[in-house]
């Protein structure tokens, strides 16, 4: 079984991003919601003991955008799908700005 873990930071301010809602999907089925803290971070894990199989962050990101006051953005829900292949840590960050993201296979 895997655990995984995510956070977010706001490249464009320069901070963690603190109130993006987050879900975690596998197909149709939602499996866990959370909410990052002044951190950026999930205050628990999304899931501490996940299946192999592919799974999917939804990331709310154009609402936590607009209510930061950043320009009117061009994301809205940033979807980042990957695969579960191996028991232990995930971590699983995205690097926000109103106009782009990126993400990678963290620690």
């Amino acid at each position: 079984m895997a655990r995984l873990t995510t956070h977010v930071l706001d490249t464009a301010r320069g901070c963690p991003a603190e109130g993006v809602q987050i879900t975690l999907w596998q197909g149709d089925v939602p499996l866990a919601e959370a909410v990052t803290n002044s951190d950026g971070r999930t205050d628990a894990p999304m899931a501490a003991d996940l299946a192999l199989g592919n799974y999917e962050l939804r990331f709310h990101a154009g609402d936590y955008l607009r209510a930061t006051g950043q320009p009117d953005t061009f994301l809205d829900v940033v979807p980042v799908g990957f695969r579960i292949s191996d028991a232990g840590h995930h971590h699983v960050p995205l690097l926000l700005s109103p106009f782009a993201y990126s993400t990678y296979r963290g620690s």
